[in-house]
């Protein structure tokens, strides 16, 4: 059995890690592929870090793309080999001509919901602007969503599957930069990264919109390292490269900036 006590302390996301400890387990004692549902991009951060400890299991997270944000994760006992053909999804596209009733994000996951699924069931959400959208689900949802996914707003909408490399995803628009800071302090540096002043970024740290590696962190003082990524609700996300030190004893800090 997995130290699920120890394995817990500390997590914010209690709930979906337990579950997903669960069905660790049912993987070790079962010796078969056990699937979660879709997770989160702050829950499957939190994941990593818990399961990074242990030995006997691998994780295998998922979304149908490189870039997707929600992810099915497949687990497995370490012996086991485990790719990605194994983390079960489908693609379907919502088509409707929303030339002159545009939809966003929202709506299109507002008509999904509104069939009566639940979030955990579907993944990311690709809106193609006048045609419509396509979104990623777990397998069993493909016949009950062809069925009843009818309309979004005031656009009827034809739900069909279609295959993974079928969807139309656009590269992140990015920005590289590099700025000198006297400190590697996450005001200092995030304020650098996303071009505004100081004490706007403070605010926004203060109010618990920045998430540094999907973790919300509320001290403008924390320290930042290569690696990290962090995130401002509605801002964007901003990449930590390589950090040197100059001859003034000042961190010369490579970033990119995903728009």
């Amino acid at each position: 059995m997995l130290p699920r006590e120890e394995l817990l302390k500390g997590v914010e996301n209690r709930d979906s890690i337990a579950r997903v400890i669960d069905q660790a387990e049912q993987a070790i004692k079962t010796w078969e592929v056990v699937l979660t549902d879709f997770l989160s991009p702050p829950e499957l951060a939190e994941m990593q870090r818990v399961f990074s400890r242990l030995t006997e299991v691998q994780l295998l997270p998922w979304g149908g793309y490189p870039q997707a944000e929600r992810q099915r994760v497949a687990i497995a006992r370490s012996e086991l080999p485990l790719d990605q053909s194994q983390v079960s999804l489908v693609a379907l596209e919502i088509a409707g001509n929303f030339l002159f009733d545009p939809a966003t994000h929202r709506d299109f996951l507002g008509a999904m919901l509104g069939t009566g699924i639940v979030r955990d069931k579907t993944g990311d959400i690709i809106v193609l602007g006048e045609r419509g959208a396509q979104a990623i689900v777990v397998p069993e949802l493909v016949e009950f969503l062809t069925m009843n996914l009818q309309q979004v707003r005031s656009v009827p909408v034809k739900t069909q599957p279609i295959d993974l490399s079928e969807l139309k995803i656009r590269e992140p628009k990015k920005k590289e930069l590099t700025t000198v800071e006297a400190s590697l302090r996450l005001d200092a540096i995030a304020s650098a990264g996303f071009g505004m002043s100081r004490s706007k970024m403070v605010d926004f740290i203060d109010a618990g919109d920045v998430r540094v590696n999907w973790k919300e962190v509320t001290q403008p003082s924390s320290q930042v390292k290569s690696g990290d990524l962090i995130a401002i609700r509605g801002k964007g996300r901003l990449e930590v490269g390589e950090i040197a030190v100059t001859k003034k004893e000042r961190y010369r800090v490579q970033l990119t900036r995903y728009m």
